[in-house]
């Protein structure tokens, strides 16, 4: 009989096409699952607790599937030296229910969005390079802290997306900076496709004064009619999904 498994894994995002599988193309979710099935010698199929866009990394990633038969000795060790480089397996865990869903279950995501101010050779592919003397910190700041006070999000939202609604708990957000960098950090029990890149994008806009506080107000409240049309997303690279949390799983943040 098929048992479950979660298996908790990384990946910088820069080579894939993204997190899912698509036709001619190189995913992280095509290449785990022909590591799988060579470990475990049988057809495997993985379902991922999100869906990251191409270029955007992971931290922490949880994923499902099915197996028959005993874990194959040193699990950890062995998939992992199938892997490439840039995707690795940190733990297995068998002690999940035999519905329990990677994707439907997780009741906690924490994404972490990074900008560097000088050019560097080292960081183009895990931050965004934005010189901070353009921005207004504090008005980015001020539009930082109206987030928590809605739900419906669906001036950010991707088109093209399978959400039956708009709502999202945003737990918590902050904004970090020093003098070479600056973070933003959301938290929210699930998010809308594209959504995080669009909320820094909107926010850099208003650090930028391209966009009002009252025009961003007014974005969150759907009522900014020419928000469509100046909108943009950031960049991919400096996006990471950095934390998710099961409530029948303990001690999920490495």
């Amino acid at each position: 009989m098929a048992k479950r498994y979660f298996i908790e894994i990384a990946y910088n995002g820069t080579k894939y096409c993204g997190w899912q599988v698509q036709p001619k193309q190189i995913t992280v979710q095509s290449v785990l699952t022909d590591a799988l099935k060579t470990i475990f010698n049988q057809p495997i199929r993985t379902i991922g607790c999100g869906r990251t866009d191409s270029g955007v990394h992971a931290s922490q990633f949880f994923v499902h599937f099915d197996a028959e038969g005993d874990v194959p000795v040193n699990f950890v060790f062995r998939i992992n030296k199938i892997l490439p480089k840039d995707i690795a397996v940190y733990r297995l865990i068998d002690s999940v229910p035999a519905d329990a869903s990677t994707r439907f279950d997780a009741t906690y995501r924490a994404y972490t969005y990074h900008i560097h101010f000088e050019k560097s050779p080292f960081l183009f592919e895990q931050s965004l390079f934005y010189p901070w003397q353009q921005l207004h910190i504090n008005a980015m700041q001020e539009a930082v802290n109206l987030l928590p006070q809605y739900k419906d999000f669906r001036m950010f939202c991707k088109s093209g997306g399978s959400q039956k609604h708009y709502l999202c708990n945003i737990f918590s957000v902050e904004m970090l900076i020093n003098e070479q960098k600056m973070e933003f950090h959301i938290a929210a029990n699930r998010f809308l496709r594209g959504m995080i890149r669009r909320v820094v994008g909107a926010i850099l806009m208003v650090g930028k004064g391209k966009l009002s506080l009252e025009e961003f107000k007014e974005t969150l409240e759907n009522k900014n009619a020419r928000f469509p049309t100046i909108n943009k997303a950031v960049a991919p690279q400096g996006l990471f999904l950095t934390e998710v949390r099961y409530d029948y799983l303990e001690d999920m943040k490495r």
